[in-house]
């Protein structure tokens, strides 16, 4: 579905070959028409913005949004482990599932970066690709909030992504997220304190034959805990949220 490789596009840190394929990336969202049309609507006023824009002033916004602010963060494991011992077990088992469907991922890249995520996404059908993104609708709805809070049009892609999952996200779960601190990006204080901790590293030599092909949700074993006072029955839920470190 092409409209996983737009929304990866939008997600992506701004560059003048994006800003030269606005026009095909919208008429990509438009042709599918995967998005509700709110949410369609929404995107598209979203490019529209991008082509009145400097690419540095882009640049600026997407950097103070993403990079600055952890609570923003593009990395779907950051919301989900924190920097617990689960984030490095989750980083291979995503890896091995994207190796079992024959996707090469960028080695520059973590494979939980969500453009990533969703150029993966982009390859499979539509059913897949929706119990794919139906699992971390929690951490979705989650950044829309937050960026709706800033007045923020990226908040389009994270409703579409809800939306095409067709998913309820987990009340317990999103109130879990919602608790979090959600600084400022110019908070510098409170931006050094969130990125004292250790980077997390994951193995090179993982096995990739153990993945599943047909069962994509039941090999992305993420989570390996739910959140505290949160139980689970029959299978465990993978992107739930874990703060064990």
């Amino acid at each position: 579905m092409q409209t996983f490789k737009a929304l990866s596009a939008i997600l992506s840190y701004p560059s003048q070959e994006f800003l030269d394929a606005i026009d095909a990336i919208g008429v990509v969202i438009e042709r599918e028409a995967l998005a509700p049309p709110t949410e369609r609507h929404a995107l598209l006023a979203l490019l529209e913005e991008f082509k009145g824009r400097d690419l540095y002033d882009l640049q600026e916004q997407y950097g103070l949004l993403f990079d600055r602010t952890r609570s923003l963060s593009l990395h779907l494991f950051e919301h989900v482990h924190g920097e617990s011992r689960d984030r490095g077990q989750a980083m291979i088992d995503l890896k091995a599932v994207y190796e079992a469907k024959g996707f090469v991922s960028d080695p520059r890249e973590l494979p939980d970066f969500l453009p990533l995520f969703l150029e993966f996404a982009s390859l499979l059908d539509l059913e897949e690709a929706r119990e794919l993104l139906e699992q971390p609708a929690h951490v979705f709805t989650a950044l829309a909030e937050r960026l709706h809070k800033r007045n923020s049009g990226f908040e389009a892609v994270f409703l579409t992504l809800v939306a095409i999952a067709c998913a309820e996200p987990d009340t317990a779960l999103l109130e879990v997220l919602r608790a979090e601190p959600d600084p400022a990006p110019d908070d510098l204080e409170a931006l050094d304190a969130a990125y004292e901790e250790a980077a997390v590293d994951f193995g090179k030599d993982d096995d990739p034959a153990n993945c599943d092909k047909d069962t994509l949700a039941a090999k992305l074993r993420q989570a390996r805990r739910p959140a505290p006072g949160l139980e689970t029955s029959g299978q465990r839920p993978v992107f739930t949220h874990s703060t064990t470190v």
